[in-house]
């Protein structure tokens, strides 16, 4: 059996506030979008920039921590996997890929939420098959 890696590490900033959702089961699932950006100068000299937008899901505690701490703009690493999934919206079947997060590092102190100092959180995401069905999906 070959070997495979699946892993992304990014360092970003929100784009704006996680959603917090339940599944029908209640299971916690949050989705935010962090940007990251690279710069340069071209061959004429002029400083460059080009933004990166990355969709992102955190599942279970991790989730929870996320809708509970992160706000728009807060500076965080994180690690996870990604995954693409499809949907059907007005008969068109249209796929979405997003970073499924393990681990998530508070970069910038205060998390916001209650008065926290910042710091790390990490919790497993599910294995494929613990994954909720398509209709459990909040989004």
């Amino acid at each position: 059996m070959s070997r495979s890696l699946n892993k992304v590490q990014l360092i970003g900033n929100l784009g704006k506030d996680p959603e917090l959702k339940y599944t029908p089961s209640g299971v916690a699932v949050a989705t935010f979008s962090i940007a990251t950006s690279e710069s340069w100068k071209d061959q004429e000299g002029n400083q460059q920039e080009k933004t990166e937008w990355h969709n992102i899901v955190a599942w279970r505690k991790l989730a929870e921590i996320c809708g509970e701490y992160l706000k728009k703009g807060k500076k965080v690493y994180l690690e996870g996997k990604l995954q693409t999934r499809n949907y059907e919206k007005d008969g068109i079947k249209r796929y979405v890929t997003e970073i499924v997060a393990d681990q998530l590092i508070m970069l910038d102190g205060g998390g916001g939420g209650k008065g926290t100092s910042g710091g790390s959180a990490s919790e497993s995401a599910p294995v494929v098959s613990e994954a909720p069905k398509d209709d459990d999906l909040p989004f």
